[in-house]
């Protein structure tokens, strides 16, 4: 059976660098069992950020990569933390913000983005934890969504 490590390496995909701080919080906390990630954006491999109001700027389609790009970053931050994902025993939280119109109502669909990506790494049992997705009037910097985690941790 491969190892979440392994997982992400056959995915292909790339990571962006681990975020820092954009005001007064930690990236990620361990307390106990569990680490707690923050709210990420959807940054990409050069720094910048996938940016857009879904369902005016952008389509939902553009808001799906979003999600798996706020993942990616999330992936990163993990990564400095804790050296593997291998130490992640599973996922225990995912909180999706879509960046988007009144009327837009498809917010678990574009947060699937992040929820199939840890999927793949971690596998439907363990990658699948609890789970809300919301709309938002506005984001920091216009991004198009941004995603907190909990994982709890291997012992």
């Amino acid at each position: 059976m491969p190892t979440p490590d392994e997982n992400f390496a056959a995915l292909g995909l790339t990571l962006p660098p681990a975020p820092k701080p954009q005001g007064v919080y930690k990236p990620s906390l361990v307390v106990g069992p569990f680490i707690y990630v923050s709210g990420h954006g959807p940054y990409l491999p050069d720094g910048g950020l996938l940016t857009g109001r879904v369902g005016a700027e952008v389509d939902q389609a553009f808001g799906v990569e979003a999600a798996q790009q706020t993942g990616l970053a999330i992936l990163a931050t993990l990564l400095a933390a804790l050296g593997s994902l291998n130490r992640v025993k599973r996922v225990v939280k995912v909180l999706g913000m879509v960046n988007c119109t009144a009327d837009f109502e498809s917010h678990p669909a574009v947060i699937n983005g992040c929820s199939n990506l840890f999927a793949a790494i971690w596998g439907e049992e363990a990658g699948i934890g609890v789970r809300s997705a919301v709309g938002m009037g506005s984001l920091p910097s216009n991004i198009s969504v941004e995603i907190e985690a909990m994982f709890e941790l291997e012992a």
